[in-house]
């Protein structure tokens, strides 16, 4: 018999319009849908979205010492770009006859409005441009430059050079740039293709041509002009005079003078030779003990001349969708535009790492769910813990949407948010569980009971539950390249604590209702509270209620906890950094030879640092990178 007072507060009222209503399930089935969809649409990614929009400008000045570029370039317009609102750094690079300065505005700031401003400021200055400096080279930087993967090509073939494998590259990227969501790509090592044109001094002499006169007919040759137009059947078909050279045999065809009526063409006065650029570079590959478990088979002693492909997606794609159509797209192309015996290797993958951490923290929430699940069967009951079982699920997947909608990705600080909130959110259920089963066994069971119990305890778990908001928002307001880290942690789980405190007045008491409604007052089923854990708390608060020195000396005991915790920090026994740890299965070592280091110098000391990683076991394959720069990382592009 329903013994409930007619009269309830607002919860009761809100609770007694869903207790018995047929909306519930639906409610139910709607919310575990969108949780799906949420899972499916939003993008995996490695690490949070930063936006914090990072410029270069690449000013030239030919012929220009360092000290000179500084105080004509690189001092004017760092004055200039300081001046410009929402900048944090602004610092150069310079270079004989270059200067590289990055413009670095706050976390937050949009990268379009960044860039017009910065637009405006180089414009509205260009008249204060000195001689022989170049217009300013605007590139902007972000996240999604970062490469998500990174494909090396080598071969054990000694007729594949870095000038082949290069071209195969290249042909490479055209094809994987036909992905919608690649954003751009590079390739790094190889010598691109050069027609070279060397001057014999005694023929320019005895057909008294000159290297200037050499430089205007190559100039005039290399050029299509429109030469009018021809109409016939009614068709009318445009003519173009001249043409662009496409070879060297083009170019031994340029006429560059005349010698007594004679045309003297350019390859009677030099050597024309079609081939690779002079090596400005050098990336070398080597395998480890190890390179079996990649995939990689074969005793490979020596290092070979190697070619890296970065890929980088673009903003809001999912990293593993575009690795692994990028993969595909390549293992298509074997035989084609990958020769039978060039070998290509995976040397970063972040859309299989991001897969992978993403998969790791979902089992560990489903880990999370299950064992809370579990203890509520242990000290409530079975059939309380299936409320439990279904609250918790519900609260997991429309926190998971509001994820998506925010335009958060699923990446290690989104997902730690939701199992960071397992621990808290199940709190309301639980709370809502238990009183209803108490009420249930004073008052028998029926919808009138739960609607009561409910509204019993609505405003301390209201109460509850927005204290806990209230300390974890504080988080969501942390400035810096730390915010977009922690501010997913304060968003993610302040959402799921209010969606547990909706299902604990809207799915407990209607699924309360449902699954204990055949067992009657005083049933077995009901939790006793002399018993087991009641008991066992008894033993253990008891004394401390009753006695004036064991409580000081518990509160000591909690004050000297404290005092160690806190004591940590400065001795150094806990590590403070602003990103978290990141297992990855890549390392970088940086040497920096002495100014003026020959680059052969520097290529055999890394050659000979690849010798001693291909005697390490745990290596399965390195690069050696000299004059040029690998594939960065995040680190790498907000320190570059």
């Amino acid at each position: 018999m329903d013994t409930a007072p007619d009269h309830h507060g607002l919860l009761g009222r809100i609770t007694s319009g869903f207790a018995r209503s047929n909306l519930v399930p639906l409610i139910i089935a709607a919310a575990l849908l969108l949780g799906v969809m949420a899972v499916a649409l939003t993008p995996s990614e490695e690490e949070p979205q930063i936006r914090a929009p990072m410029i270069d400008v690449l000013v030239e000045m030919p012929g220009a010492e360092p000290g000179e570029v500084e105080r004509r370039v690189s001092a004017p317009m760092e004055k200039l770009l300081w001046e410009i609102q929402g900048v944090e750094y602004v610092y150069s690079i310079v270079r004989p006859g270059s200067n590289l300065t990055i413009v670095r505005f706050y976390v937050g700031e949009d990268m379009e409005d960044s860039l017009v401003k910065l637009y405006n400021k180089l414009l509205s200055n260009a008249d204060r441009i000195p001689p022989g400096v170049s217009q300013p080279l605007v590139k902007p930087k972000s996240i999604d430059d970062v490469p998500i993967l990174s494909l090396s090509l080598w071969s054990r073939n000694p007729a594949y050079s870095g000038y082949e494998l290069r071209r195969i590259a290249l042909e490479l990227c055209t094809e994987l740039k036909k992905g919608s969501h690649v954003s751009e790509f590079s390739v790094i090592g190889g010598q691109r293709r050069q027609i070279r044109i060397d001057l014999d001094p005694h023929r320019l002499r005895a057909y008294g041509a000159s290297a200037f006169q050499i430089l205007d007919a190559l100039a005039r040759a290399n050029v299509t002009l429109p030469a009018g137009a021809v109409a016939a059947g009614n068709r009318e078909v445009l003519l173009e005079a001249g043409g662009f050279i496409s070879n060297a045999e083009d170019l031994g065809r340029v006429i560059v003078g005349a010698v007594a009526g004679r045309p003297v063409y350019l390859r009677e006065v030099a050597v024309i030779a079609d081939g690779p650029e002079e090596p400005g570079a050098y990336v070398f590959m080597g395998l480890g003990p190890g390179a079996a478990t990649k995939g990689i088979q074969g005793h490979s002693p020596g290092q070979f001349e190697a070619v890296t492909i970065a890929v980088a997606k673009k903003q809001g794609a999912n990293a593993s969708d575009v690795a692994a159509d990028a993969l595909r797209k390549a293992a298509s192309l074997r035989g084609t535009v990958i020769p039978a015996d060039v070998e290509m290797t995976v040397t970063r993958n972040y859309g299989d790492t991001a897969k992978e951490k993403s998969d790791e923290l979902l089992k560990h929430m489903l880990i999370a769910t299950i064992s809370v699940i579990v203890l509520i069967a242990l000290f409530l009951g079975w059939r309380e813990s299936l409320v439990v079982a279904v609250a918790v699920p519900v609260t997991l997947a429309l926190t998971l949407r509001i994820t998506y909608l925010y335009g958060y990705t699923l990446n290690r600080v989104t997902l730690f948010a939701l199992i960071f909130s397992i621990g808290i959110l199940v709190d309301d259920a639980i709370v809502v569980v238990e009183n209803i089963t108490r009420h249930f066994r004073l008052h028998g069971v029926s919808p009138g009971v739960a609607i009561q119990a409910v509204d019993e305890v609505g405003n301390p778990t209201i109460l509850a539950t927005f204290t806990v908001i209230a300390a974890l928002l504080p988080m969501a307001f942390v400035s810096g390249l730390m915010g977009p880290y922690m501010r997913p942690i304060p968003v993610g789980a302040s959402a799921a604590m209010l969606f547990s405190l909706l299902v604990a007045f809207v799915v407990s008491p209607w699924l309360s209702w449902i699954v204990l409604r055949n067992h009657r007052e005083g049933g077995s089923h009901i939790h006793n509270e002399g018993q087991g854990i009641h008991r066992l708390y008894e033993r253990m608060v008891g004394p401390l209620v009753g006695s004036g020195a064991l409580r000081m000396a518990a509160l000591g005991g909690v004050a000297l906890l404290l005092l160690l915790a806190i004591v940590l920090v400065p001795l150094k026994a806990v590590t403070v950094k602003m990103l978290p740890f990141d297992n990855k299965s890549e390392l970088q070592v940086i040497i920096d030879m002495p100014e003026g280091s020959a680059m052969e110098k520097t290529a055999a000391l890394a050659q000979e640092m690849g010798g001693y990683l291909k005697r390490v076991p745990e290596v399965t394959d390195y690069r050696l990178y000299v004059g040029t720069a690998a594939p960065f990382n995040f680190n790498g592009l907000v320190r570059h």
